[in-house]
Formats: structure tokens, C-alpha cells, sequence
């Protein structure tokens, strides 16, 4: 992950996200005010797998297979041992509290582990404009209750790969801390997570900053309190475990101790100076306590390092570095223990980024050290593993890179390190990109290479700052933060590659020609070398074009209807035009610097902009542009539009702020003048899909605010009426950066968010139009296990296992059943489903339709409820009663 998703977040506050709808988080949540309609509707992301950067993975201690991974912008996750793949935990966080998906710490509780707790915030500087809070869950991550902090967290702030900063006492489990950046000390809850106050007597709130003298905010921040680590050998279950040491981003004083449950605290005597203990990692059966130390906070720089041991019975530091500082050029981050074998540790060379991360492993607690790969003869080198990347293929990153270099890399800002502590032969590792994980570590120490895989699946992460619906071609093409976007000709596979020649670190605009669809245009961000690039064959393979003079970015940029000339506004330079595909650019006049640039989908010749309030027409292919007379638009620059396909002239326009005019505006003539649309409260993207059924005008759909309820929106009568899509399970965080229909599904809309990747989501209501298709039917016999595996006063979580009890597989199921006591699911994971009054069907993903005979399929869900919670008793698998135990 590379630092353009902090640039993603701020452009995200310039685009209104002041604004918003009600949370979906706490319980007792106000009611959606008035009648708005709303579709039921089917939501997955199109798949990328992976994108960004894990920071933190978390394994529990007492539940075998059970473990969680966060990520900077993107919310938390949970791991799915059946099916090796990660479910999104915090896609109900809503529009107002968006800064909520970002995840600073987790844990989860080893005495109930039914419990986690996630720490979450974004910025602690003004991005973000609210505090940060602690959620708790007693259904793994299902659902949340919310407890606010009177500080900010930096969930994408430096030094969000130290930790973890929030912990659970393993003996005392309604005992958490929280470390808190800011100078704002060391926080406890005694009540699981319900209540926080400051632990006064903690002696440091730490004092570095990576750049005290940054103006905005963001780097100069102190950061703070960064680890909690218990020893779970002095304690007593129901007591409060009396030893506990905290990390502090302090390079004289960077650890503390307490010895009668936090009540008094001490500076470790004797310890290392001049570093940051990113990690404190205790191996109780040995009385070690391991601490990885670089000289900056991370998670992009660190040029020296050291590893130490702790002997906690006797006070002695023992340096157990792998290799003489003086070699450093990285600093250590990730740490972990073998909780199987607790003498076998692993550390990691977190800001190594060129040849390639280091990881290292020692079986004798530190005194000697193996690197997972080595010189041979520079630059040759031998590695001690072998990657497989052919589920996530373009993790290759379409390079050929000379020695030592290697393709796929190992990894880079890799700070998040943990071996299963069921299990010495998993470990699993996060990256900038994704997931990376063994299943035979061990073959480590026999001399035999140990396989490297992802494990990322489902874990979605990129950034997305532009989307687009040919309607020939591939179904989806996305312009993304870091990884710089996808073709998408099937959105249930990762595409082989992401866009190269050239490969831009971040694209910010994209464009297809409407009545030619193979030529296609992006537009991005590159430290060097061009920032546009053409397509001729629908985005499947391209070339670069010529940069004006002064170009610093990649700006908006337009394709004509039929591809014969281009539009772009790039940063660092004035709007202009050119004719065939970029060799030559001349200036644009009677537009302003700066502005947001779009075509007509019918007349070639015609382009319109927006900027600071006005809106401005060209009529001859953007070489002379026209301010419209159109008043009432939005006075900023927070404004997405996009032109009707079919219809010349037809423009819908979003966007404003809350202080000033915030809406969705319609043009029929060309933009020069504009309607506003009464219904809608606020709207922030607007896109447009296939027309419904007997309709004659396409579909409308929008990221708004109607009848005061922030959702993904759709209309198929102008926007006379509007049905809400998603639902409060379903909210993304921010989904302002665009949104699209797609041509040729109806219903079917795409929502770009920041940190979550592309979701997509398919109506129920299909009208007869090509939306999904009718339920599967598998032949045979089928057996099913339903069993509440947690309850509460208005809610429930259960898991439902179906057994193909027949001879032959099946390919693709729905599995119905009804409630007789009102239940209604609130949540359901691993199948998509519908709920008409007491009915519901669950239905396959596009993953987990094939059951073999004699195999089995697993879902779970959470679901509301009165006093009874009376099970079902009869299940159907299409026309056929399953045997239910």
C-alpha cells in the first residue's frame, strides 16, 4: 500500500462526507424516517482480492481456526476455515461515521471467544472530523454496540502497523486497555469494552512524531501509546492477570511494566534506547518477552533495527539480533511465537521494500537466526520457499525485475506476523497487497521449501476512484487507488492483471467511447512517466500517450462518443483536447484549470465541465468551452455528472456540501439550464444502468440522501421516485467516488468505495428483466443441521450445515425455510438470501454452489427476535424435504 490512500481519504472529505444518514451499528438505532421504498437485493464484490494493507492479523488463543485481520481504511475481518476465505465485519459502518472503517487494533477475547473488540478511527488530524470508538461484539463480529471515545484514532495514520494497542486481560476478560495516540495516554474498561476512562497513573504518553514540523497534521502527530502485552502466567482465571507491559512511541523510554494489575507502573530498567518497540510479544512458558524495534514508526520507512529478548523473571536484555545493526537498512516489526513450540520465533524486515522483505526464524528463542531467502553470489540468491500466486495472478505485477529482485516479492510493509497457535504449520503475513500465508511452515527447519501462498480470498481492499459499464465488452472496468485498476470479464474471478504499460500507482479517471466501446481511456498518477493511457481492444491491453507540459497528475478525462478525440484535465496543467489518441495536445479555452471533464454519449463534438459553480459546454471537441447561465449549482468543486447514453444533451448532475446548495440537478438541453430534483435530500455520484422492464428511459442510480436516509438509490421513472438498494448491513462507509449501472443487466449496480473494494449488488426484483436466474435445482437426497450457537435478549446467532446425502453432486442450491416466531435475519454470511414475511431462502455464492456427494456446505447468520426462538423444523432443497437434526 502506498501512501496515495491517505490522498484518497482527503479527497473524500472534500466530496461532502460531512453529510450523511443514520449509523447501523449500536442497538436502538433511530428508524429510517418516512416510506421509502426498498428492494431486496443481493450484494458481493466484484473480485480483486486483496489491494492494500494488512496491518494487523489476530489469531484467537483458545479457539482453534478462529482469527481476525484488520486494515487501514477497509474495515475488519473474520476468517472462514471451511471455505479458506475472510468476511467483511464492518460493511454496516455508515455514511456519517465513515472514518469508523478504519481499524487500528483488534482483539479478540481467549476466555469468551464469542468476543471481539475492535478500535476504530481513521485520522487523527482534521480529515477525519470525528472521534474514534471502540466497538465490542459478543457474535464474532456479526454485530456491534459502539462505545465513543473523547479522542481520535489513526486507524491510516503512520505507525498503524505497531501493536496491537487494544487487548483483552486473558484472565479477567471485562478488562481491556486501549493505547491512545495523541498524547492522549493509556485508557481502560472494566465492563467489556462498555465504558473507557484514562489510566492516570500511567507515567509516558509517548513523544514521537515521524515530522513534527507537517502543517496538516498528519505526520506530526505523537504517536503514542502503540502495544499492550499481558502475562498470562500471573494470573488466575476471574482475577486480574497483575503483569502487564505497554510499548510507547518513546526511543529513551519505550517500555512499561506492571506488576499488580495496573495499579502502579514502571519504566523496564535496563532496556535498549534509541528505537521504537513496534511489537512486545511474550512467550510466558519461557518468561520471554521478544521486542521488535525500528528507528521509525512505519509502516513505509525504517532504515535500522534491532531484536531483543526480555527475560522477565530476571530482568536481563539479551540483543538477539539476526544480523549487526550496522547491515540494517530496515527496521523489525512483525514478531510472533510458535505458541506450540514457544523457542521458535519469526520477525520480519517490515520497510526492506527493495530487493524484497526478510523474514527470519529462529527454533532456539533468538540465539541463532535463518533468512527466508539468501545470497548465493550477488545477486543471485536461494530462497527458502517457493510462492504460488496463480489464485491472485497479478500479484506478479506484470514485472521482470533484474537480481536481486524477484517477481512476485516476498512482500513489503509487512508488520503483521502470526503463527497459528493451533497449528506450527500456518502462518499467515500482511503485506501492502494482501494476505500471504503457509500451510508447511515447518518444512523450514527439515531443509525442504515451505509453499507461499494468499490467503486473502475475500478480503477486498482497494480504493476506488472511478468505474465504468461498457455495453459491449467486459461488464466492469475500474479505475483504483494503488493497484490502478481492473478489467472485469468475469466478476466472480481476480483478472489476471491489473493495468500496465503503463502501471499507474493510482488512476483517478476513466472513459470508454459510448458508441464504440473498445476504445477505452484512463488517466492517473505516476512518479514518473506518462499519466494517460489508450485502449483500442475495451481495456485488454494498452499504450501511453504524451503528457502536456506541467502535468503533476492524473486529474478527469473524457472520450469523445465515438473515440475520435479525448478530453482530459490533468493536475498541473490547464484543460485540453486532442484528436486520435494523445500524440499532440492543444490547450483548451474558456474553461478553468482544474475543472472535472465529461462527454456527450451521442454528439462526438460535444463535452461539458464543471468547476467552482458553473458549468461549461464545448459544441467543437473541447477546443473552446462556454460557461453556461444554469444558476443554483453547487458553489465547490465536490460535483460528480455524467451524460445520459442515447439522449444527447441529457446530463444529471451530483453533489455540494452540507453549508451550501447539495443535491442531484438534471439537464435536457445540453446543460444550459438545470432542474433540481425535490426528492433528493443530498446526492454525491450518480450513474446510470438498463431501463427497467417497459421503460423507455434508462435507470437512475445514485449514492444519496432521500427522504433523510443515506443509501445506494435507483430510479426507473427520471428520478420521479426512488427505491433504496442497499440496507443498513450493507452501507460501505463512504460510497460518494462513482457509481454505475450496468447496460446490460437490469438492477445490477456497481458502488465504488474507499477501502472495500467494488460491490456490486443484483435485485430480486428483476421484473422480468436479465437479472439473477430462477433457484437451482440439485436432485438427491440432502440432510441439514441447524443449531443457535449464541442468543441475547433481541437477537440470535445460528450456523446451518446442508449434507449432499445423494450420489451425485450438486451445482448450485437454495435451501428454504420458515420461522414461526417472527425471527428476522439481520445478517447472513457465506450464501446470499431473501426474506419474504416468515420465509427465507439462502442461496450458493458463486463459490461454495458445487457439493459433492457426501460434502457439505456451511452458512451462518444473526437474525432479531421476541422471547421464542422456536428452530425450524423442516427444510427444503429446491422441491425436496432435507432430513433435519
Amino acid at each position: 500500500m502506498r501512501r496515495t490512500r491517505v490522498l484518497t481519504a482527503v479527497l473524500a472529505l472534500a466530496a461532502g462526507l460531512l453529510a450523511g444518514g443514520p449509523p447501523a451499528l449500536a442497538a436502538g438505532a433511530p428508524e429510517p424516517a418516512g416510506t421509502l421504498a426498498a428492494d431486496t437485493y443481493t450484494w458481493k464484490n466484484a473480485r480483486i482480492d486483496g489491494g492494500g494493507f494488512v496491518p494487523g492479523i489476530v489469531f484467537n488463543r483458545t479457539e482453534k481456526d478462529l482469527a481476525y485481520a484488520r486494515t487501514d481504511i477497509g474495515g475488519a475481518y473474520r476468517w472462514q476455515e471451511a471455505t479458506k476465505t475472510w468476511t467483511p465485519l464492518l460493511d454496516s459502518v455508515g455514511w456519517d461515521d465513515w472514518g469508523h472503517t478504519g481499524v487500528v487494533s483488534l482483539a479478540s477475547d481467549s476466555v469468551d471467544p464469542d468476543r471481539v473488540y475492535a478500535a476504530v478511527g481513521t485520522y487523527t488530524n482534521d480529515w477525519d472530523p470525528k472521534n474514534g470508538a471502540v466497538l465490542r461484539s459478543t457474535d464474532r463480529g456479526a454485530t456491534w454496540r459502539k462505545a465513543a471515545l473523547p479522542f481520535k484514532l489513526g486507524g491510516n495514520m503512520p505507525g498503524r502497523g505497531m501493536g496491537e494497542r487494544l487487548a483483552v486481560d486473558p484472565h479477567r476478560n471485562s478488562v481491556l486497555y486501549l493505547g491512545a495516540p495523541s498524547g492522549k495516554g493509556l485508557w481502560r474498561s472494566t465492563d467489556s469494552g462498555a465504558s473507557w476512562s484514562q489510566v492516570a497513573n500511567f507515567p509516558n504518553v509517548g513523544n514521537y512524531a515521524q515530522d513534527p514540523g507537517d502543517t496538516t497534521g498528519y505526520a506530526s502527530d505523537n504517536q503514542g501509546i502503540v502495544w499492550v502485552t499481558f502475562d498470562e502466567s500471573t494470573g488466575t482465571p476471574g482475577s486480574a492477570t497483575k503483569t502487564v507491559y505497554v510499548g510507547v512511541a518513546d526511543k529513551e523510554n519505550a517500555v512499561y511494566r506492571s506488576t499488580d494489575a495496573g495499579a502502579t507502573w514502571q519504566r523496564l530498567a535496563g532496556q535498549p534506547t534509541g528505537h521504537l518497540a513496534h511489537k512486545g510479544v511474550l512467550d510466558a512458558e519461557n518468561g520471554h518477552l521478544y521486542l521488535a524495534y525500528s528507528d521509525t514508526g512505519g509502516p513505509y520507512d525504517g532504515g535500522k533495527g534491532r531484536l531483543y529478548r526480555y527475560a522477565t523473571a530476571t530482568g536481563t536484555w539479551t540483543d538477539i539480533s539476526p544480523v549487526a545493526e550496522a547491515d540494517t537498512y530496515y527496521g523489525f516489526s512483525g514478531l510472533t511465537v510458535d505458541r506450540q513450540n514457544p523457542g521458535t520465533v519469526m520477525a520480519t524486515a517490515y520497510s526492506s521494500w527493495w530487493p524484497d522483505t526478510q523474514i527470519f526464524r529462529s527454533t532456539d528463542s533468538g540465539a541463532t537466526w535463518s533468512k527466508a531467502w539468501d545470497y548465493t553470489s550477488y545477486p543471485n540468491r536461494e530462497n527458502r520457499y517457493t510462492m504460488d500466486v496463480s489464485s491472485v495472478p497479478w500479484l506478479t505485477w506484470g514485472a521482470n525485475p533484474s537480481p536481486p529482485e524477484q517477481t512476485p516479492k516476498l512482500g513489503w510493509m509487512t508488520e503483521a506476523l502470526e503463527i497459528d497457535p493451533f497449528d506450527s504449520d500456518r502462518m499467515m503475513y500482511g503485506t501492502g497487497a494482501t494476505i500471504y500465508g503457509s500451510e508447511n511452515l515447518t518444512n523450514w527447519d527439515t531443509g525442504a521449501k515451505f509453499t507461499v501462498t494468499p490467503m486473502v480470498r475475500g478480503l477486498e481492499e482497494t480504493a476506488v476512484n472511478d468505474l465504468a459499464s461498457p455495453p459491449s465488452g467486459a461488464p466492469l472496468i475500474s479505475a483504483l487507488g494503488d493497484v490502478g485498476g481492473f478489467r472485469h470479464t468475469d466478476l466472480t474471478k481476480v483478472p489476471p492483471m491489473m493495468f500496465t504499460q503503463p502501471n499507474f500507482t493510482s488512476t483517478t479517471s476513466l472513459d470508454f467511447a459510448e458508441s464504440n466501446p473498445d476504445t477505452v481511456v484512463r488517466s492517473g498518477n505516476l512518479d514518473s512517466g506518462p499519466h494517460i493511457a489508450f485502449s483500442t481492444d475495451n481495456g485488454a491491453n494498452w499504450f501511453a500517450g504524451t503528457d502536456p507540459s506541467g502535468v503533476s497528475g492524473g486529474g478527469t478525462v473524457a472520450a469523445a462518443a465515438d473515440g475520435s478525440r479525448f478530453v482530459w484535465s490533468p493536475q498541473g496543467a490547464g484543460v485540453h483536447h486532442t484528436t486520435g489518441f494523445g500524440t499532440s495536445w492543444s490547450a483548451s479555452s474558456g474553461i478553468p484549470a482544474g475543472a472535472v471533464v465529461e462527454s456527450d454519449r451521442v454528439d462526438p463534438k460535444t463535452f461539458y465541465g464543471f468547476k467552482s459553480g458553473k458549468f461549461y459546454v464545448s459544441t467543437d471537441g473541447g477546443a473552446t468551452f462556454t460557461a453556461s447561465s444554469a444558476t443554483g449549482l453547487p458553489g465547490g468543486d465536490s460535483v460528480r455528472f455524467k451524460a445520459l447514453p442515447g439522449a444527447k444533451g441529457d446530463v444529471w448532475l451530483a453533489g455540494g456540501a452540507s453549508d451550501g446548495a447539495y443535491g442531484l440537478w438534471h439537464s435536457t438541453d445540453a446543460g444550459a439550464t438545470f432542474t433540481k430534483l425535490a426528492n433528493v435530500d443530498e446526492a454525491d455520484a450518480v450513474g446510470f444502468g438498463k431501463a427497467a422492464p417497459g421503460a423507455s428511459y434508462q435507470t437512475v442510480f445514485t449514492s444519496a440522501k432521500i427522504d433523510g436516509v443515506r443509501g445506494i438509490f435507483r430510479s426507473t421513472d427520471r428520478g420521479a421516485s426512488w427505491t433504496r438498494v442497499n440496507d443498513d448491513a450493507h452501507q460501505w462507509g463512504w460510497t460518494g467516488a462513482a457509481i454505475t449501472g450496468d447496460p446490460r443487466v437490469y438492477g445490477r449496480v456497481y458502488v465504488a468505495t474507499n477501502g472495500r473494494g467494488v460491490v456490486y449488488g443484483d435485485t430480486s426484483d428483476t421484473g422480468g428483466g436479465t437479472g439473477p436466474g430462477p433457484d437451482p435445482e440439485p436432485t438427491g437426497a440432502c440432510a441439514v443441521t441447524y443449531k443457535v450457537t449464541n442468543q441475547w435478549s433481541d437477537g440470535f446467532q445460528a450456523d446451518v450445515r446442508l449434507t449432499n446425502t445423494g450420489s451425485a453432486a450438486w451445482n448450485g442450491w437454495s435451501l428454504a425455510w420458515s420461522f414461526t416466531d417472527g425471527q428476522r435475519i439481520s445478517q447472513l454470511w457465506n450464501a446470499s438470501h431473501t426474506q419474504s414475511g416468515a420465509t427465507v431462502t439462502a442461496r450458493n455464492t458463486d463459490w461454495n454452489g458445487t457439493v459433492a456427494a457426501g460434502s457439505s456446505v456451511a452458512f451462518g447468520f444473526t437474525a432479531a427476535k421476541s422471547a421464542a426462538n422456536t428452530a425450524p423444523t423442516a427444510f427444503r432443497l429446491g422441491e425436496k424435504a432435507c432430513t433435519v437434526s
